[in-house]
């Protein structure tokens, strides 16, 4: 039980800084749902495509272990130069991949999806090699930089992950709760041909959706690039398949739920590291998932979808 209290804190920590990524990517996932009933399953290789940008503009501005200008600028950049084009490659999807098929079966954009999801992965290996890339953390954030409360640690990149993801779901909540596109995509999400009635311009609504979205996939690539220091082609399919858990453990389609699901998932894998073993990780995460469908079909927060006549 000692050995467990005095690691409990810095687990907690683990898995903050874990389903803050988790919750990122879940995000994105629940918003395309909820808009368009699909599932995106890029998503994830978009989120990789986010690491990626992030690493380039790293290695532009610290040339030969170099910082040319402020580390903290150079953060800030590699995180909106990949939200930016992460945001982009976003709408670009939806608009080759998704809208012709918007009124097909639901199975044809998803095949689509699955179809985009490859190409990404392999025009990834084949330009950049299926090499790993590591991002020089260290010259950007101190290694012994952090905060300590006892015996718990918590690393200045770890902090920065927490920070940041806590910012930008604030924004997001902002934007969808009090804004007039967020209520345009409220609208479209409730009933797309009422609102489209109403005066609701329904493909910019769909489009703003995937640019957000995206946008906040290349924010948890660069955040994940950053802790891990680790990128590579095939990150992706992972850490999408544990975003879409976390957006189905949350609620599909729910915002506050996705940033739960994330969080909870984290935790999940947090303490099964810590207290089980890292073999089992991934069963147990998924395990919970089994248990909270069970249980909860639509999800901790999700809401009984009323059926149209």
């Amino acid at each position: 039980m000692d050995a467990f209290l005095a690691q409990l804190p810095q687990q907690i920590i683990n898995g903050l800084t874990l389903g803050a990524v988790y919750a990122l990517i879940a995000l994105g996932y629940s918003m395309v749902y909820g808009v368009l009933q699909m599932l995106n399953f890029a998503h994830g290789d978009v989120y990789m495509i986010g690491a990626f940008i992030g690493y380039g503009v790293m290695v532009a501005l610290i040339p030969e272990g170099a910082p040319l200008i402020t580390p903290v600028f150079i953060i800030i950049l590699m995180l909106l130069v990949a939200m930016l084009g992460c945001g982009l490659l976003g709408v670009a999807i939806e608009q080759f991949a998704y809208r012709p098929l918007r009124n097909s079966p639901r199975l044809a954009p998803l095949i689509s999806a699955l179809g985009v999801s490859f190409f990404l992965q392999n025009a990834v290996q084949l330009t950049l090699t299926a090499e790993f890339r590591n991002y020089q953390t260290e010259l950007l954030i101190p290694p012994g930089a952090g905060f300590d409360f006892g015996d718990t640690r918590l690393p200045m990149t770890r902090a920065l992950v927490i920070v940041i993801t806590i910012i930008l779901m604030i924004v997001l909540q902002y934007l969808v709760r009090r804004t007039k596109l967020g209520k345009a995509m409220r609208a479209v999400a409730i009933d797309r041909e009422a609102a489209a009635m109403m005066g609701v311009d329904v493909d910019r609504v769909i489009i703003a959706t995937f640019f957000i979205g995206s946008a906040l996939a290349g924010a948890a690539g660069v955040l994940t690039g950053i802790v891990f220091t680790r990128v590579w082609h095939f990150m992706g399919f992972t850490a999408g398949l544990k975003g879409f858990t976390a957006a189905v453990v949350g609620g599909i389609g729910n915002i506050p739920g996705a940033m739960l699901g994330g969080f909870l998932l984290g935790m999940t894998e947090s303490f099964a590291v810590g207290f089980i073993s890292p073999t089992y990780r991934d069963v147990i995460a998924f395990v919970v998932l089994v248990i909270v469908l069970l249980v909860r079909p639509r999800g901790l927060l999700g809401a009984r979808i009323p059926q149209k006549v």
